[in-house]
């Protein structure tokens, strides 16, 4: 499949499934503020247990978030995890009042897998996928066999063969479902490229032993890996990342007010000094994630059939 036609295929299936984002844990607690006693029993709760990965959607927790949220009288919690398993367990079995780690296509196929009751809410800014130098410290350097980690989760593995095919290193079967991608729709292996798949966490530390290493953006932000220093990342607004929380939820003044924290003008102005180079929610209505909505909408018909 030519790489135009994939992309417009995978912003229309992205589109469709209402797309824009994605075990061991740390608990650390961001510092909170004391919750109202006098509150009447049965009220509207007071604290509020964040679960993130470690890394930036922790810290915008703590440098952020809390502090804001802190003045509408709540206590918030921090939770830090190391994988992408244990979170949403952990805020189907109550937890976790809301979660912040991952893309859409990741939380749909999770949730129908383990039979959760758990919802998407809104979307947080993100560092996108990247393929960044291992031995080797330029494209131009691939060679017959060279060697790529890649996250070993179904959705992330999809995306990295995107971004192969994009490259020209592999060739995509025609007609394939860019969301749902896997080896056995590889039709073309052009570079004999040796795909080596790893726990997401383990891809920066990877970059010792493999040419190159495709690793998801809030891991190689939390190593001390620079967003600049990727040779290549994926264009696609369909993995801006979503918080997560229990259906029950979806409609809690609680769950209001951490969404007005989070689409803030104070936040927007910290995510942009911040995490310059991140991909923004698609609500904040700018640059290229407004376009790649609108493309995306105009075919999407079109991917809903593939």
């Amino acid at each position: 499949m030519q790489v135009n036609t994939l992309l417009k295929t995978f912003s229309a299936a992205a589109l469709a499934l209402t797309l824009a984002a994605c075990g061991g844990q740390t608990e650390t607690a961001a510092p909170a503020a004391a919750s109202d006693a006098s509150a009447a029993a049965g009220a509207e709760k007071k604290e509020i247990v964040f679960g993130t990965t470690v890394g930036d959607f922790g810290d915008m927790v703590k440098d952020q978030i809390q502090p804001a949220l802190a003045k509408k009288g709540y206590t918030v919690k921090l939770v830090e995890f190391t994988d992408y398993v244990r979170p949403n367990l952990a805020l189907a079995e109550g937890e976790l009042d809301i979660n912040v780690f991952q893309h859409k296509p990741y939380l749909d196929d999770f949730k129908k897998e383990h039979n959760l009751d758990i919802t998407e809410a809104f979307q947080v800014p993100t560092a996108p996928l990247g393929l960044y130098p291992g031995k080797l410290k330029s494209l131009d350097e691939v060679k017959e066999g060279a060697s790529v980690s890649a996250p070993n989760d179904p959705s992330n593995f999809a995306r990295a063969l995107v971004m192969l095919n994009e490259l020209g290193w592999i060739t995509l079967k025609e007609g394939v479902n860019p969301l749902t991608a896997s080896k056995a729709d590889i039709a073309e292996n052009l570079k004999n490229i040796k795909i080596v798949e790893l726990e997401a966490a383990q891809l920066p530390r990877s970059r010792a032993d493999v040419d190159f290493a495709i690793v998801n953006g809030n891991y190689a932000m939390s190593s001390g890996m620079k967003l600049t220093e990727a040779l290549f990342q994926e264009p696609s607004f369909a993995y801006v990342n979503w918080s997560a929380v229990k259906t029950a939820d979806q409609d809690s003044q609680w769950l209001k007010d951490v969404t007005e924290a989070y689409n803030s003008d104070e936040f927007k102005a910290y995510a942009h000094k911040r995490f310059a180079g991140y991909k923004y929610p698609a609500v904040w209505g700018e640059g290229a994630a407004v376009g790649a909505a609108s493309e995306a909408s105009a075919t999407a018909s079109a991917a809903s059939a593939q």
